[in-house]
């Protein structure tokens, strides 16, 4: 018997993407800067996921993330987990430096029985240890190897069944399933080549400025060519089995000044939420002005080590001092502190702007892009923080 129907011929856009996964994009974009292509494929690896349209009997997602140490290669994951499970530390880490020998793969499976210490093994890879973070609105796992590229040829045979049917078996035959879990791999890869190719656009040593730095990453033919370059040194380390497992291989960028600038602001919205997860009679607010962050960019600006470089110049620079001014009792609780740039000394001046602040004028001092904990208040807690700031504000004067 023949169905008729009418035909709506109504268009789709299949560019869209569902409420959770525009959340994830969005929570990433906060977190994470100049590595849009790496957050569209994790992203589109979640909606499948949601959706239930990503392959049955695999990981989520395998993923290798190559490029320069301090693109975001790590971070990322860590964002990916602080956005979905909000909890940076929900990642599964395995430094795969630890891993250069064969013997060496029992520390992550466990020894088998019969062997010496068996009993006493806690393999790194447990069915535990992977549910360790799920919740009752997810039970997701993060599960990174860090510098793939340094374990023995004994975890990239491992790697095969967990990428390809995700399951592991452990030395005493107990089945580990990686069906729930994202799978990073990161890797500095032809991380070399790709700054021989930067080193002609971006300058260095011959006077260009920032303005031309950041033009230079962003142009896509030479975004292109280092993509090329990083996944052909992949292909050259890794055997055709291990690349054909990877849903996806993505080529971190190395960034420039105006991606290092904004990167700098999240910073320092990490070291405010510090402040403000210390006990809220302690907590203080600092600002930080243009000229001050131009110098901890100046300082902390290196094509070798990327943004890395850059947090330690902030810890150096800024965290170091005002733990000091802490401890000497110089900074109290409800002072806003402003931090300026001395030209003549070359160095980052420190002032008392205001004492005795409540909660919310704080508040409103901090740029808010970046949630900081510590203001997700009760009325009766910043009540009682407002007037141990106050007391604290009385007995100073």
């Amino acid at each position: 018997m023949d169905t008729k129907f009418t035909r709506l011929n109504i268009p789709l856009d299949p560019a869209q993407t569902g409420r959770d996964a525009t959340q994830l994009e969005s929570g990433l974009r906060k977190l994470i800067i100049g590595q849009d292509d790496a957050i569209q494929q994790i992203v589109n690896i979640y909606q499948m996921n949601l959706t239930g349209m990503n392959a049955p009997g695999r990981p989520i997602g395998n993923f290798l993330f190559l490029g320069p140490t301090g693109s975001g290669k790590t971070r990322i994951v860590e964002a990916t987990a602080e956005t979905l499970l909000k909890n940076p530390r929900a990642v599964i880490k395995i430094d795969c430096a630890e891993f250069q020998h064969s013997h060496e793969i029992a520390k992550l499976i466990g020894s088998p029985p019969g062997y010496l210490g068996h009993r006493e093994t806690h393999p790194l890879l447990s069915q535990e240890v992977l549910n360790q973070f799920h919740t009752d609105d997810s039970k997701l796992s993060f599960v990174l190897f860090d510098e793939i590229e340094k374990a023995s040829d004994a975890l990239w045979n491992l790697l095969l069944g967990i990428l390809d049917k995700a399951t592991l078996t452990l030395g005493d035959n107990r089945k580990v399933d990686f069906s729930h879990c994202l799978i990073f791999m990161t890797s500095n890869l032809g991380a070399s080549e790709m700054a021989a190719m930067m080193a002609p656009r971006l300058g260095f040593g011959i006077g260009k400025s920032r303005d031309d730095i950041a033009a230079g990453i962003a142009d896509d033919k030479l975004a292109g060519k280092l993509a090329r370059s990083g996944v052909e040194a992949a292909r050259r380390k890794f055997t055709p089995e291990f690349m054909n497992r990877l849903d996806k291989i993505v080529t971190f960028q190395p960034l420039g000044a105006e991606q290092l600038r904004k990167i700098l602001d999240i910073e320092l919205n990490q070291v405010q939420q510090r402040i403000f997860n210390s006990p809220m009679d302690r907590a203080f607010v600092f600002t930080v002005s243009d000229p001050s962050k131009d110098f901890l960019l100046a300082e902390g600006t290196d094509m070798k080590y990327g943004a890395r470089h850059l947090k330690r110049a902030i810890e150096r620079l800024l965290v170091q001092p005002m733990s000091n001014l802490i401890a000497t009792e110089q900074v109290r609780g409800g002072d806003w502190v402003r931090i300026d740039f001395d030209s003549d000394a070359k160095q980052l001046r420190f002032a008392r702007e205001a004492e005795g602040l409540p909660v919310g004028e704080m508040a409103r001092l901090v740029d808010t892009s970046v949630t900081i904990p510590a203001l997700n208040l009760s009325q009766a807690a910043v009540a009682e923080t407002a007037n141990a700031l106050r007391a604290r504000s009385n007995k100073r004067s």
